[in-house]
């Protein structure tokens, strides 16, 4: 048991904040590349990030492994940016703070969102077993490139004046 939930019922709640957690993401990512800003959806987006990291930590087996260590630098990201929000109103060198922290922990849970795809789904499992073939390497380089193509339109077009 966890938070007096189930091990089952707690990992379903963390998956359905980390869906969350992209789709609202999303949101205020495709926001930035508009130039615009979305106060409720970007304060959802970094709640639910947030909390999709902080319920990542008890979920079995314990110890510092690579989703505990994706979780703590997430965590990390996200502090930044929303320092860069709502302390330092993304004065200054806090714009491009906020965008690039906030596009990088977008990212790692689009990044994990493809290891557990790739891990749980059959169809991509059989492609990948191990994680190790072409077509994971090739998704996660996908993924990739388009969070830093996303992420250099939005450092152009999110000024803080907008927001």
């Amino acid at each position: 048991m966890i938070l007096g939930l189930s091990i089952s019922a707690f990992t379903d709640l963390h998956v359905a904040l980390s869906l969350a957690g992209i789709a609202t993401g999303l949101v205020v990512l495709f926001a930035m590349v508009r130039g615009s800003a979305t106060p409720r959806w970007t304060a959802l987006f970094l709640a639910t990030n947030v909390l999709t990291s902080v319920t990542g930590f008890p979920i079995p087996p314990p110890g510092l492994d690579p989703p505990r260590i994706v979780g703590i630098l997430a965590l990390a990201l996200l502090g930044v940016a929303i320092a860069a929000l709502y302390a330092f109103k993304l004065a200054g060198n806090w714009r491009w703070l906020y965008v690039v922290t906030a596009t990088a922990a977008l990212y790692l849970n689009c990044f994990v969102g493809v290891v557990q795809t790739f891990q749980k789904v059959a169809f991509f499992n059989a492609l990948a077993p191990t994680q190790t073939e072409p077509p994971f390497a090739l998704a996660q380089g996908l993924v990739l490139v388009i969070f830093i193509v996303l992420g250099a339109i939005a450092l152009r077009r999110f000024h803080r004046d907008r927001v």
